[in-house]
């Protein structure tokens, strides 16, 4: 590969992010109660990890579990706080009822943004169709990333998927970078990158303690050995 993999890692607070970015991260994805599957976080701590480390931060944007997109209104109002605190990269994405994207309510947030670079997360991995998702959403400003596992059960479930979206990279709808997130274990990571795939999330993969304890530096280091190439039978390691 000629260039060197993305690896986003979630961060809860100052030490998550200190760790990861001494691991080798190239960007993190703030986010509170992981029980919830990550919602926004404090303006307080998207401060002061943005004080503490000087790689890309994407905030996410969630009020609630699930994709609905609910007060649009305090999503707005959170969002310029998340401005105001520091953050220029964000994260969200919200379907309808019927599995949708909701377009109107991207539509308020993307302006609320004014420009700022911004993830569609793991919502399309719900979505009803998928490729209307991506062509509804085409041409959005900031929109250069989608989160995804390629299926709703998971990277072993979305593996075909990856690849086939992969190769249509450049065209409309398909222009945005492939994050590949949600199962997702070092072992996947060679034939990931074989099928184009070049940018990587993980979570709780950084956490030998699970959830409730830190991520550690010397995990988010052996990712990014696999990633750089250097290393080929890695252990399993779910995300």
């Amino acid at each position: 590969m000629s260039k060197r993999a993305v690896l986003e890692v979630i961060a809860l607070d100052v030490e998550d992010a200190v760790a990861a970015q001494a691991g080798g991260a190239d960007r993190l994805e703030l986010v509170t109660d992981m029980a919830a599957d990550g919602l926004t976080p404090p303006a307080a701590t998207v401060a002061g990890i943005r004080a503490a480390v000087d790689i890309d931060l994407r905030v996410m944007l969630r009020l609630a579990d699930g994709f609905a997109a609910g007060d649009v209104d305090r999503l707005v109002r959170v969002a310029h706080e998340m401005r105001d605190a520091g953050a220029d990269q964000f994260v969200f994405g919200f379907l309808d009822p019927f599995g949708g994207v909701d377009l109107a309510a991207v539509e308020r947030v993307v302006a609320a943004l004014d420009g700022c670079p911004w993830t569609f997360h793991r919502a399309i991995d719900r979505a009803a169709d998928r490729d209307a998702l991506r062509g509804r959403l085409a041409g959005l400003p900031g929109l250069d990333t989608y989160l995804t596992a390629g299926a709703a059960a998971g990277v072993d479930a979305g593996l075909s998927t990856l690849a086939a979206e992969a190769r249509r990279g450049g065209q409309p709808g398909y222009g945005q970078q492939i994050l590949v997130g949600g199962g997702l274990r070092l072992d996947h990571v060679p034939r990931l990158l074989a099928d184009g795939l070049e940018a990587f999330h993980i979570g709780g993969a950084a956490r030998p303690g699970g959830w409730r304890g830190p991520v550690s530096a010397a995990e988010v280091a052996r990712w990014r050995t696999v990633l750089d190439g250097d290393a080929v039978r890695p252990e399993l390691s779910p995300v």
